[in-house]
């Protein structure tokens, strides 16, 4: 009994066009031909088509089904290798459809990382801009303890957000008088945060730069004058404790 390549496309669910692109790159053998001409495929031939159709549909690319030989191959090493893949792919778009999740239920921008979607519908578009920043220099357990920090904002760190650019000396003084003593609550309510720059995966140089860069960026003159005197005024208190 033989088939011609029409037949036996149509009893392997596949088509003419695949059966010959499959003798093509040498992933069928080519059968002998009748004295008409025509191909005359056999059980074998069927065999190895429908072989190949159910691994090409279960996602194993044809140069994988050639390596394995002959219908008579175990394939289960390869079909195990592309479970794991299969395993990998549904954990990620899992996870993507949980971050998803955030930030439909919160309206927060794509780029702001998920920890602090919660709590960026209270964030201006330059404190947005900064988290996106840190959330590359971060690691993801420091990110997650500056999300529980910045979830403690008070009006001292809005009236920062607020400061224009053209206030006088005494203004930025008096900020930075009031936002000193919650910059010190924060540090020791949350040590880890003092150790952001030195844990960062991107390394401490980059990421010191990176900040930087940012806070000159999306900070007024006056905020970062009202900032490096807090911070001054924290040393000073150190010096002398």
């Amino acid at each position: 009994m033989a088939w011609s390549t029409r037949q036996v496309a149509d009893l392997a669910g596949t088509t003419v066009k695949a059966v010959r692109h499959y003798h093509e790159i040498g992933l069928l053998d080519v059968p002998e031909r009748a004295s008409n001409g025509y191909k005359k495929y056999g059980v074998s031939h069927l065999i190895r088509l429908v072989q190949i159709k159910r691994l090409s549909d279960l996602g194993l690319p044809l140069s994988q089904i050639a390596a394995m030989g002959n219908a008579g191959e175990d394939p289960t090493e390869a079909i195990s290798v592309l479970d794991a893949e299969l395993e990998a792919t549904i954990q990620r778009l899992t996870r993507i459809r949980a971050e998803l999740a955030v930030i439909l239920r919160h309206r927060a921008s794509p780029e702001v990382p998920p920890e602090f979607a919660p709590l960026a519908g209270d964030f201006s578009d330059s404190q947005k801009a900064l988290l996106t920043v840190y959330s590359t220099v971060f690691s993801d357990e420091d990110l997650a303890e500056f999300s529980r920090a910045l979830g403690e904002r008070n009006d001292v760190e809005d009236a920062l957000e607020a400061l224009p650019e053209d206030v006088d000396d005494e203004a930025i003084e008096q900020l930075a008088q009031r936002l000193a003593p919650v910059v010190r609550r924060r540090r020791e309510e949350h040590p880890q945060l003092e150790n952001l720059v030195v844990n960062s995966p991107r390394g401490e140089k980059l990421a010191t730069n990176a900040m930087a860069h940012a806070v000159a960026e999306f900070y007024n003159p006056a905020q970062i004058r009202a900032l490096q005197r807090a911070n001054a005024l924290l040393e000073q208190e150190d010096d002398f404790s």
